[in-house]
C-alpha cells in the first residue's frame, strides 16, 4: 500500500482494509508507505479501537524503516527547473 493516509478512508473502506490486512496477517508480507506516524493513523481510519488492532497486527514481527530524507521528486523538480532556467552570470 503506497501513501497510506494520503486520502482518508470512509468507515466502510477502513473496515474493508482492516479485514484484508487481518486475513493477510501471518500469511504473507505487507509493505506500507506513509508520511504519517502511528499516532496519526486514527485520522485515517476514524476508529481508535480498529486502528489499534490494525497497528497491533501490522507491527507484529515487522521491520519498520523510518526514512527522514527529502523527497527525491522535489529534488528532481528543482534540478530540472535550474537546468531549464539557468541563473544569469553576475557582472564583475
Amino acid at each position: 500500500l503506497d501513501e497510506l493516509g494520503y486520502v482518508p478512508f470512509s468507515k466502510e473502506g477502513a473496515e474493508l482494509l482492516f479485514q484484508i490486512l487481518a486475513e493477510r496477517h501471518e500469511r504473507g508480507s505487507v509493505i506500507i508507505t506513509t508520511n504519517l506516524g502511528f499516532a496519526d493513523w486514527t485520522q485515517i481510519f476514524g476508529d481508535p479501537n480498529m486502528t489499534a488492532a490494525l497497528l497491533d497486527r501490522l507491527t507484529h514481527r515487522a521491520h519498520i524503516i523510518e526514512c527522514t530524507w527529502d523527497s527525491y521528486r522535489l529534488k528532481q523538480s528543482l534540478k530540472a527547473r535550474d537546468n531549464n532556467h539557468p541563473q544569469p552570470e553576475k557582472k564583475k
